[in-house]
């Protein structure tokens, strides 16, 4: 009478194993193959080290294999299970050409969104919408910070992050965290020092993305960090978000306030609110005699704010501090001097107004 699979494997469950079980009821027996008078099969381990130990059950599953009548030869293979292999992070892929929209979205969660603007570079808007959004998490508000400045992200260094944030399926983006602020920067998926070097619908592409592929989570205020000029990317955040308005920032220079103008011009065409005026820049107080200079003239924002009807939220000094911390990953307003109180004043009269 030739011998079975179950005349096999009733064998091998007398091949005791440490702990009371065999090798059949830890399921470890596989591809058993009878061959007339020849019987093989493989021993399969947990894992490698385990495997290393098993040499004795392997020669002993053999010994109670040969014992059945009708066998003459037996061949067990001892193996194991590898580690599983990992599967390789989603493809996040960041820019394209936009998708299509039936109108002017908000991403949920959040209540309102607020674009921070200027005419031209170099006023200080970023460094205002850094320490604006630590200020008014300082004061309870839940914050979100997208740097919309696609060319030129700095967020990631003012606010002391330089992680690639996680994508579970390559297209959901979890945002990163830091002083209380929800963020995310186009500089987070790019090689530092690398240039971006994209035509507007990329940018288009982009800023969609971080605005409704993001989990921002539930926000009552998210500030969008716009680049300088009245580019693609204005125009995109204009039409395409439910924006609950825009703050423009601008030094008191003649120069710098004809952009911001421009800046004032673009939103009133896209018909989206002002809500405010921040002076950056407005004076120097020496630090040895404390003496106040106006280096970029005085009160321009000021009268800027006046003539239009808005409100100037705020008048920030140059001061060294501000951009050390800055360059320090840690913004002015996480602490508690003077430019921390400026900047939370200027949360404080948004928030009293509705507007965060």
């Amino acid at each position: 009478m030739s011998v079975t699979k179950e005349d096999v494997l009733s064998a091998l469950s007398r091949v005791g194993l440490p702990g009371g079980d065999t090798l059949v009821s830890r399921d470890m027996i596989r591809a058993v193959t009878i061959n007339g008078d020849s019987v093989s099969f493989v021993v399969e381990a947990p894992s490698p080290e385990i495997a290393a130990q098993m040499e004795g059950a392997r020669k002993a599953a053999e010994a109670v294999v040969m014992e059945l009548d009708g066998v003459s030869k037996v061949s067990a293979a001892l193996t194991a299970h590898g580690p599983a292999a990992k599967a390789p992070p989603p493809n996040l892929k960041i820019g394209g050409h936009p998708k299509p929209q039936d109108g002017p979205t908000k991403p949920s969660g959040v209540q309102r969104i607020l674009a921070i603007g200027s005419g031209k570079g170099g006023v200080g808007k970023s460094t205002v919408s850094s320490n604006l959004a630590v200020a008014l998490a300082k004061q309870g508000r839940k914050v979100g910070l997208l740097d919309a400045d696609i060319y030129g992200p700095s967020q990631p260094r003012m606010m002391g992050v330089n992680k690639r944030p996680a994508s579970p399926d390559g297209k959901t983006i979890i945002p990163l965290h830091a002083h209380g602020v929800t963020l995310m920067s186009i500089g987070f998926m790019m090689e530092e020092g690398k240039a971006v070097v994209w035509r507007g619908p990329m940018l288009m592409g982009a800023l969609q993305q971080m605005l409704g592929q993001v989990e921002w989570g539930e926000l009552d205020v998210l500030l969008v960090d716009l680049p300088p000029g009245t580019g693609d990317v204005q125009l995109t955040l204009c039409t395409k978000s439910e924006l609950t308005g825009a703050i423009v920032v601008s030094t008191p220079q003649d120069v710098a306030l004809i952009d911001a103008r421009k800046a004032l011009d673009m939103f009133a065409t896209l018909k989206t609110p002002v809500l405010g005026l921040i002076e950056n820049m407005s004076m120097f107080v020496c630090p040895d005699c404390g003496s106040e200079h106006q280096i970029f003239g005085q009160g321009g924002v000021a009268a800027e704010a006046d003539k239009m009807g808005v409100p100037l939220l705020g008048a920030l000094p140059i001061d060294l501090d501000t951009r050390l911390a800055g360059d320090g990953g840690t913004p002015i307003a996480a602490g508690d001097g003077p430019m921390a109180q400026a900047y939370a004043q200027i949360a404080k009269g948004l928030i009293d107004g509705g507007m965060a």
